[in-house]
């Protein structure tokens, strides 16, 4: 157990990130992201998005909805995961919130330049690759946790 220590007084604000963990049948929806990708290119990752000028639940519903096609109502969002994070040792910090949510529809690829592909994958047995901290919030989901920190 680390005790805290004062660290450098800048303030740096955080990236809030919100995604969808959407399991049926004991399947996890994953998506392939598009290898041109900004970011995470080849690898899967769950449907998400960063917040904009909304709640957490407002961005959760229009992420499902733009990436997968996916109704998502957002007074039956439920916070399973919080991840803090950064890529790396100095980088960028984030706050990634993984909300589990009722979806209607089947998902399909609506923003191709950024997921080439959506399937559905046992829970003990993720694809590889996919997105380390996603791993890690999927991880804590099942274990029952709330909070998982990554890269500090």
């Amino acid at each position: 157990m680390s005790t805290y220590r004062p660290g450098p007084s800048a303030a740096v604000p955080h990236i809030v990130g919100v995604h969808l963990y959407l399991e049926r049948g004991g399947r996890i929806l994953l998506g392939l992201r598009h290898p041109d990708s900004a970011y995470a290119g080849d690898f899967h990752h769950l449907p998400a998005g960063h917040c904009e000028q909304e709640s957490a639940a407002a961005c959760l519903a229009r992420e499902a909805w733009e990436e997968a096609g996916l109704v998502v109502d957002p007074a039956g969002a439920e916070l399973v995961q919080v991840v803090h994070m950064v890529h790396t040792p100095g980088g960028q910090p984030r706050i990634q919130l993984f909300f589990r949510a009722g979806a209607e529809g089947e998902p399909e690829v609506r923003e191709p330049d950024r997921c080439v592909s959506w399937g559905w994958w046992p829970a003990d047995a993720l694809p590889e690759p996919t997105v380390p901290y996603a791993r890690a919030a999927i991880e804590g989901i099942r274990a029952g946790r709330l909070f998982t920190e990554v890269g500090w």
